[in-house]
């Protein structure tokens, strides 16, 4: 059987713009912020050289989305899938009803394995009636054995995992393209005014309505200057946001572009670590993510997204037949978020000397307001006052620790005020068994910032 996915290279790959922010970007932000030129940070994620954060400091990148947050997501990967039984095969591989995809349409989904454990997750944008791509996170578009991180691994790309469930008569033909396209990411509220600003506003309005503004989880193909770009809006951080998928042929001179009047409007190119507070702090409960939250020996039952990305009601889809023997079982896992005095990564969630579950993800966080990090209770002098830092994370209990009301929905407010669900975040030997002292911290389902995402954007296509 040949293999669509790529080798697994023997060092990390950089992408398309790495040379761009090391060259361009980083005297640029010295010269506008008055910092001194460092080697930027960087780490090995999904096979490619990231950086981790630029001369600014995590938590400084954090708040940029707070204005305009620009981030270089040109590792994740996009995959087309052409022909007359495309959604045929695509509805019957991945959870989501693709099949109702109206042309325009971005659909949040999941790639499971047979005994429901999550693969990825992903993005699908519907081109034509024969013609889906797929967005797939980095390192999920490489085939075979190789050394990873100092360790042996065996990887099947994504691509690879779809089109092994094509049948021979049907017509698909499926194909890689992230060689073509950069794909830049803008959040914020102020990433309609910088789009509108570098492109002009017909790109953000609606296709089949042109004079009111395009909708959540919809893009749009449109042309600047004699090339053509995709724009999508599915908000990656929970903010208002796009994502841009630029020609290859223009994409440093535009990249340059957007990351000035980002910086001119007060915000920043963001690296790894602010993202991933941007996404832990997004709406209610954050966002869970592949490799943390997500893995291939566990479901997605409970999770945040999971009837966003699920639909139980098709007929079949790979995975379906487990999930739904735990969902007839009554599943009680739980993913949960939470606020700390500090961070917890790696540690056991423990209320009372009971073990609750364990700690996915866990970063500093500057958007934790001075009440929430007040209820901590902590003594650590760091966490108090208007210039305090608390950390914020995700998590998996085996059950959930709100009680129920009658209609049997949690209760996450009394009174107008959120339930705030003491815990301990403790260490652990090999047994599971805690060891040391613990992080004070809380369950809340009340967020850390609002979700702002699906909201209309007549909030800010005037800011």
């Amino acid at each position: 059987m040949n293999n669509y996915g790529f080798d697994i290279p023997q060092n990390p790959r950089k992408t398309f713009i790495t040379n761009t922010e090391e060259e361009w970007y980083l005297p640029f932000l010295s010269s506008s912020r008055l910092l001194p030129i460092q080697p930027i940070k960087r780490s090995n994620f999904g096979m490619y050289d990231m950086a981790v954060n630029y001369l600014t400091s995590v938590l400084e990148e954090s708040k940029a989305v707070n204005n305009v947050a620009v981030y270089n997501i040109d590792h994740m990967a996009q995959l087309v899938f052409q022909g007359k039984d495309a959604a045929a095969l695509l509805n019957r591989v991945l959870p989501a009803n693709i099949a109702e995809m109206k042309t325009g349409q971005c659909k949040y989904t999941l790639l499971l394995n047979e005994k429901g454990g999550v693969q990825d997750d992903l993005i699908i944008m519907k081109l034509a009636d024969d013609e889906f791509v797929a967005v797939i996170n980095a390192g999920h578009d490489l085939t075979g054995n190789g050394i990873v991180d100092g360790h042996q691994v065996e990887l099947v790309a994504d691509i690879d995992r779809i089109m092994r469930y094509k049948k021979e008569s049907e017509e698909v033909n499926a194909f890689d393209v992230s060689d073509k396209y950069v794909k830049i990411d803008i959040q914020g509220p102020l990433s309609y005014k910088l789009i509108k600003k570098l492109y002009g506003d017909a790109c953000l309005k609606n296709r089949y309505q042109p004079d009111k503004n395009m909708n959540f989880f919809t893009f749009n193909v449109f042309e600047y200057e004699g090339q053509y770009y995709m724009l999508s809006r599915t908000g990656y951080t929970n903010r208002w946001g796009w994502e841009m998928y630029i020609p290859i042929a223009v994409a440093e001179a535009q990249f340059k572009r957007i990351v000035t009047e980002a910086m001119n409007l007060g915000g920043l190119l963001v690296g790894l670590g602010g993202r991933d507070e941007n996404r832990i702090s997004a709406g209610y409960v954050g966002l869970p993510l592949m490799g943390q939250e997500y893995d291939p020996h566990h479901t997605p039952v409970n999770a945040p997204l999971f009837e966003a990305a699920v639909d139980m009601d098709k007929s079949d889809f790979v995975g379906k037949s487990a999930l739904e023997v735990e969902i007839k079982a009554g599943a009680t896992k739980k993913m949960v978020l939470f606020i700390t005095e500090g961070i917890v990564t790696g540690r056991g969630i423990y209320k009372q000397g009971i073990r609750l579950g364990s700690v996915t993800s866990s970063i500093n966080s500057p958007n934790v307001s001075e009440e929430k990090r007040a209820a901590l209770n902590s003594n650590r002098k760091s966490v108090s006052g208007p210039d305090g830092i608390a950390a914020i994370g995700l998590g998996w209990l085996y059950k959930s620790p709100f009680a129920y009301d009658n209609d049997g929905k949690e209760i996450t407010e009394i009174d107008g005020k959120p339930v705030r669900f003491a815990v301990e975040f403790f260490r652990e030997d090999t047994d599971k068994k805690p060891i040391g002292s613990p992080v004070l911290g809380y369950i809340t389902n009340e967020g850390i910032t609002p979700a702002t995402a699906p909201k209309a954007l007549k909030n800010i296509e005037n800011l």
